[in-house]
């Protein structure tokens, strides 16, 4: 037993900041996790080794397709799918031990194993009771199961099995054309598989701008993935090798099968409360399974709670925010979260990200807005590198002409977009980016324009 003035329960993003920034703070720390490494489903089975995987297929991907074009000649790489796996690998472990590193670095105690609250100020690991002044619950998220979709992590797969398959399949199915599916299904069609996405909705990305949504679907058609739109699942039948999925489209309720050696399940993920004993602990929840927090305070004293267990979307960043934000606040300083300004990726070629509003949700609000919006064909770097899919959309309110929102599909767009993210921050305006220099040739200039073409014009549209 030992007593803390902070215990963090789980090591992943939201977690393992949360207790750095505690012991930075001057609070003794420890924090609780169950896997044989940190860094939490992120980094051992979702963010860092998915990003691996996009970067390895893309090379391939340009070796096979843009080489030649550049000079560049000779016999296209063959996949070594194992040592692409191990390349994986690698790049987990470099991350996981350098939070280990940074623990020891900042004189946090992992306590390793998996954590409950048997009472408040006090948080039980394996046969142990430590005391804590404060608790903060950081134990992620799980995907979300498919009723008549029985996985196996062989043939019918999450995003953690879709990551260490045997090898590259010859049909794959994805469930779900959100984040996770379309990454993963873009990686194996890089890779040679044959793709189709089978989505619920009308659209792919639910919640994105709906001109991201019809471009990036188009683009990734053009790849040479397959989408069937507004079609239910019914169930998966499953052999030792192979599955068939079987669908209902909503239009008419005919139904159809198809055939797949891998189906990815990729329809969102929930909290992972499990064995935490919080209802005995008296937590509140909410009617989707989430944690009850006001500003992360549980409706325990003492108890906090912050990333995938709470209400808000589920990205590893918010998470982080989150985690030094209850660190300052425990602390008694002022931890603040600006949820308007979250900017969310997705990791395909050509990327897309997108920080603030859409333009529907402006929109259904009644705002009254304009919208300024360049091609990356009219940049001169994107045309150099075979980038030149996508463009960048700023929606900025018409009286003040404060920006409000920024989407963007295109070249290194998870970069371009925090530009976007430190003008809404501080309440920026179109006219201070487009009055802003920025460096030539460099993709960011496709952003500056689209902030020009909220005022009098594009100079290269």
């Amino acid at each position: 037993m030992a007593d803390y003035d902070v215990i963090v329960i789980g090591g992943g993003p939201g977690g393992y900041v949360c207790a750095i920034r505690c012991a930075q703070l001057g609070l003794k720390t420890a924090c609780v996790e169950g896997r044989e490494t940190l860094g939490g489903t992120c980094l051992n089975v979702g963010c860092i080794p998915s990003k691996a995987l996009l970067h390895a297929s893309h090379s391939l991907h340009e070796a096979e397709h843009n080489f030649a074009a550049m000079g560049l000649k000779g016999k296209s790489p063959s996949v070594d799918w194992k040592q692409m796996l191990a390349y994986k690998d690698d790049v987990i472990g470099q991350n996981t031990k350098g939070i280990e590193f940074l623990f020891k670095k900042n004189k946090v105690d992992w306590l390793k194993g998996w954590g409950s609250i048997p009472a408040a100020g006090q948080v039980k690991v394996g046969d142990e009771v430590h005391n804590a002044k404060h608790i903060v619950i950081a134990s992620g998220s799980e995907p979300s199961s498919l009723p008549g979709a029985e996985v196996d992590e062989k043939i019918v797969v999450t995003s953690t099995g879709a990551l260490a398959l045997p090898k590259v399949p010859k049909k794959m199915v994805v469930i779900g054309a959100g984040v996770i599916g379309l990454e993963m299904g873009s990686v194996y069609k890089r890779l040679g598989a044959e793709v189709t996405v089978i989505e619920f909705l009308d659209e792919i990305t639910p919640g994105m701008d709906k001109d991201i949504q019809k471009t990036f679907q188009r683009t990734l058609k053009k790849q040479g993935m397959e989408f069937i739109m507004g079609a239910a699942v019914q169930k998966v039948d499953k052999t030792k090798t192979k599955a068939k999925v079987h669908y209902k489209l909503r239009k008419d309720d005919s139904e159809a099968m198809i055939d797949a050696d891998v189906v990815l399940v990729a329809t969102g993920r929930r909290p992972f409360v499990d064995g935490l004993g919080l209802e005995g602990a008296g937590v509140k929840m909410t009617e989707r399974g989430q944690i009850a927090t006001d500003h992360w305070q549980t409706s325990v004293p003492g108890i906090w709670a912050i990333g995938d267990v709470t209400e808000g979307p589920m990205l590893a960043h918010k998470a982080e925010d989150e985690g030094m934000a209850v660190a300052e606040s425990i602390a008694g300083q002022a931890g603040h979260v600006n949820y308007d300004v979250i900017p969310g990726v997705i990791y395909t070629s050509p990327e897309v990200a997108s920080v603030g509003k859409t333009e529907q949700e402006l929109k259904e609000a009644g705002v009254d807005y304009k919208v300024g919006k360049f091609s990356f064909m009219g940049n001169g770097r994107a045309k150099a590198v075979f980038m030149g899919d996508g463009f960048v959309k700023i929606l900025a309110d018409r009286a003040t002409d404060r920006v409000l929102g920024v989407h963007i599909m295109g070249p290194a767009a998870g970069e371009l977009i925090h530009e976007a993210c430190v003008l809404m921050e501080y309440g920026g305006s179109a006219e201070d980016l487009a009055r802003t220099c920025h460096a030539h040739p460099t993709f960011s200039e496709a952003v500056r324009e689209a902030a020009l073409a909220c005022g009098d014009g594009a100079i290269h549209a």
